[in-house]
């Protein structure tokens, strides 16, 4: 399956819309009030919508918002899943899914949305929305919710792949091949989203957090930050914070 567009939105005035492509509006933060061909709802991180291709919808919000807008071919997705979509267009958010959301999110933002990415983690997203069994194609998944629920750990290759019960030269492969990219590029990405979100959630001292994501001190994380997303830690904390005021 095939993802055709990926964006982050906010909302305010009231927009309608209808497209040939199924989409999924999956709130980051705030608020967000949707209709669905007369169905209404209201978005938040912890509950998502299915738009079926040709159905008018509308959606507007008072307050500071963010969603995940991820635009696909329903045609390419499993029809349990496609029936199990329409069913319950607004779907609750549970943890895994959460967490596939966020990074999907931090990846799109870090302009590292290529389409071989989409195409990987969109049917896992649907399949975790819908609380279906993962495919073979999500093998790793087990592991990366232990690699995400210990971010400190001094994850490297050796010890990722002995927790996945795969060999270095495998799990390498299947990174490639389900997440287009690396074990250590994955590792770095889920430990920046995993301190972003602290960042804005907690006033925990940015030191602190720097460890708890393993970095070596606040100087690493202030280094990692600039370089994949060239702010620093506290100015990210400022400006996630202004935004939810």
């Amino acid at each position: 399956m095939t993802a055709t567009g990926i964006d982050l939105r906010s909302y305010s005035a009231p927009f309608s819309d209808a497209h040939d492509f199924a989409q999924m509006v999956l709130p980051l933060r705030g608020k967000l009030m949707l209709d669905i061909n007369g169905a209404s709802g209201v978005l938040h991180p912890l509950r998502a919508a299915f738009i079926a291709p040709g159905l008018v919808h509308t959606q507007f919000s008072q307050e500071s918002n963010q969603s995940l807008i991820l635009d696909f071919d329903l045609a390419g997705v499993a029809p349990e899943t496609a029936g199990r979509l329409a069913e319950r267009p607004y779907a609750p958010i549970g943890a895994a899914s959460a967490r596939l959301i966020d990074f999907m999110g931090l990846i799109y933002a870090q302009g590292a949305a290529g389409a071989g990415v989409l195409t990987h983690w969109t049917p896992l997203l649907l399949e975790s929305l819908t609380h279906q069994p993962l495919r073979p194609a999500s093998r790793l998944q087990a592991a990366l919710t232990q690699f995400e629920a210990a971010p400190g750990q001094p994850w490297n290759t050796d010890s990722m792949a002995r927790l996945a019960c795969m060999s270095v030269s495998s799990l390498h492969r299947v990174f490639r091949e389900e997440l287009d990219t690396t074990p250590q590029a994955w590792l770095n990405a889920m430990r920046l989203r995993f301190v972003c979100r602290q960042l804005v959630e907690s006033s925990q001292p940015i030191a602190q957090l720097a460890t708890q994501a393993g970095y070596a001190d606040q100087s690493a994380l202030t280094h990692a930050m600039r370089r994949a997303m060239d702010i620093t830690p506290l100015a990210y904390r400022k400006q996630g914070q202004t935004k939810i005021r």
